[in-house]
């Protein structure tokens, strides 16, 4: 792991074996990714990814495993698709003074036989603490791939008292306690799209453990144009997850076959963004 930070941001730690993802996040002089305190799902990179404060899924897959199509042997696309695991190449280092910023290429190699390069550029900003993530995902491959990606922001959930609360305009009444839905937990999604809105922003908090700040996630909703939420308080699990996605809570096979499913062309990109701090 390699530490980022500067001014009043936090203190993040880059993970350069798996694309560059986060591992743990210093606010407060806390730690406040979940560590073991997740599900085990069975899928060692997963694991190791789910244990840290966020990593991405794609850039072939989503969600759980399904058969690949046309696949007559019966392989499955990996849990969360393939980036988890990938080593990256750094390109440029800089965390001193009142900005931290960090740029990689990560060469991805695809479960159903793609290839893709993933650009990665991270800033932190020093003055406001604002952490901002950029992706650009480049199929360098012979054969499409789907265009499909998720952010998975997960924080431990012992942190939280009653008071803390998920808010935005994309949420029931604009917002809700974080200890949604029936125990031990659960997972919704939904559009987080506005008119006329290029970002979409949601928060937790105020957390008192954490000196009553509140964590505020935005987002690029032109390629994430939803949310999914989701908490596990099932032991040993106490995590909450912040997810910024491409696609509703559907099938793939209901995706593609209802025209959500885009392809990304051999020689095509897509961009991805992801902003947070705590206020």
């Amino acid at each position: 792991m390699k530490q980022f930070s500067a001014g009043r941001g936090p203190i993040i730690h880059l993970d350069p074996t798996s694309v560059m993802d986060v591992g743990s996040c210093i606010v407060a002089n806390t730690d406040i990714a979940p560590g073991r305190a997740i599900p085990d799902d069975g899928d060692a990179r997963i694991d190791h990814s789910l244990e840290g404060f966020l990593f991405t899924c794609g850039p072939d897959h989503i969600r759980h495993p399904v058969p690949i199509d046309g696949d007559a042997s019966g392989k499955r696309y990996p849990l969360h698709g393939s980036f988890s695991s990938h080593p990256a190449e750094i390109l440029f280092w800089d965390a001193q003074g009142d900005e931290a910023e960090c740029t990689a290429r990560i060469p991805v190699q695809t479960a159903d036989g793609g290839s893709v390069v993933l650009d990665r550029h991270w800033r932190m900003n020093g003055a406001t603490g604002e952490v901002c993530l950029s992706d650009k995902v480049t199929n360098v491959g012979e054969k499409p791939i789907a265009k499909v990606h998720m952010y998975h922001m997960n924080i431990g959930a012992w942190l939280f008292d009653d008071n803390v609360r998920l808010n935005g305009q994309m949420l029931e009444g604009g917002g809700f306690p974080w200890n949604f839905g029936d125990d031990p937990g659960g997972v919704f999604c939904v559009p987080a799209r506005a008119d006329g809105e290029d970002w979409a922003e949601v928060s937790l908090g105020p957390i008192a453990s954490l000196g009553g700040v509140t964590l505020r996630v935005k987002f690029l909703t032109s390629t994430l144009p939803y949310l999914q939420v989701w908490r596990n308080q099932k032991q040993p699990a106490h995590v909450l997850g912040i997810e910024p996605v491409s696609h509703r809570l559907a099938s793939r096979e209901e995706l593609a076959r209802s025209g959500e499913l885009e392809m990304l062309k051999p020689g095509e990109s897509a961009d991805y963004a992801l902003r947070f701090s705590f206020v």
